[in-house]
């Protein structure tokens, strides 16, 4: 039977950045996310008889090596819970730049969960999908369930999955992503994460973790902006922190990336409410209220090095098509 399944990426508002478990994806901290409306996978999976090994595609490009050993694996960890041998055929399509820091490893392979757990003729819950993927790509977990989504660390693969906390149209705000680069990073978000000890600040971003999940839950809980933006400003640059701090340093951020940023500052100063957040890239989010989004947009657009600008709400998990 095939199956194609969507799902999207979603960005971290309190981010996780190193892992307890590697083996598992266990990170080392809650995180919370919103699901993004304009930015998503649709993967379409069919076990067939007679194939003698996986054929998988992804925008159209067979996908050899390491990236076709992880996705691999991950349909071999399917066929086991549904008692099947067959090979499979995989076509993925993304509608943005994967490999950029834009979650794109999240969004496949939620969708390829979902897809391939059906193809299989496995019936699992939210729950249970979000566990499974989570072992494929750790942030994959946060792809499944809507809206506005908190991901578990737990302390064991049957404790560490992702929940949604308020429905996708819980809130109306916007994830104005300004696309700054489109190249593949040289350094993966895997490599960083190895490297997460070695920065003198991490014990202490650790420590303070429970606290500032708190504080952004109760943000959104009363729709506070003003205090949900601070909050996700000042983690994303702690994030950052952290890599700068790391060995090897890692620095994701271009002359572009900069320049939104200091944008942001001047334009919030100015009157124009909006928070910026980046994940392990140099493509920058920024957070409004839906009333802003289009002045944010063409703004965005006008500053030099942006390539794209793409307007998101959040969204729905991942979905069967």
């Amino acid at each position: 039977m095939k199956s194609t399944a969507t799902a999207p990426a979603n960005i971290a508002l309190i981010k996780y950045w190193g892992k307890k478990d590697t083996g598992l994806r266990l990170p080392a901290n809650n995180s919370l996310s919103i699901n993004l409306s304009g930015i998503s996978t649709v993967t379409a999976v069919e076990f067939v008889d007679g194939l003698i090994e996986d054929r998988i595609s992804i925008d159209r490009w067979v996908v050899t090596g390491v990236e076709n050993k992880r996705i691999t694996a991950h349909l071999d960890r399917i066929r086991q819970m549904a008692g099947i041998h067959l090979r499979a055929k995989v076509e993925s399509n993304n509608n943005f730049p994967k490999g950029t820091g834009l979650a794109s490893s999240a969004s496949g392979f939620a969708a390829l969960t979902l897809a391939a757990s059906c193809s299989a003729g496995l019936s699992l819950s939210e729950k249970e999908l979000s566990i499974l993927a989570r072992l494929g790509s750790g942030s994959a977990c946060r792809s499944i369930p809507s809206g506005f989504v908190e991901w578990k660390a737990g302390n064991s693969n049957l404790s560490s999955y992702a929940y949604s906390l308020f429905p996708a149209d819980y809130w109306d705000i916007r994830d104005v992503i300004a696309i700054v680069g489109s190249d593949v990073k040289k350094i993966s978000s895997t490599e960083g994460h190895a490297a997460v000890e070695s920065s003198p600040f991490y014990k202490e971003r650790i420590r303070e973790m429970p606290q500032k999940i708190r504080k952004i839950k109760e943000a959104i809980r009363g729709r506070d902006f003003s205090e949900f933006g601070e909050i996700v400003e000042a983690e994303a640059m702690n994030m950052h922190a952290i890599m700068i701090s790391s060995r090897p340093a890692l620095i994701y951020w271009t002359p572009t990336t900069l320049r939104v940023m200091h944008q942001i500052i001047d334009w919030r100063l100015g009157g124009l409410q909006s928070y910026f957040t980046i994940d392990a890239g140099p493509n920058v989010h920024v957070l409004c209220l839906a009333k802003d989004a289009l002045k944010l947009e063409k703004r965005l657009t006008a500053i030099e090095g942006v390539l794209k600008v793409i307007v998101n709400r959040p969204s729905n998990g991942a979905t069967l098509l």
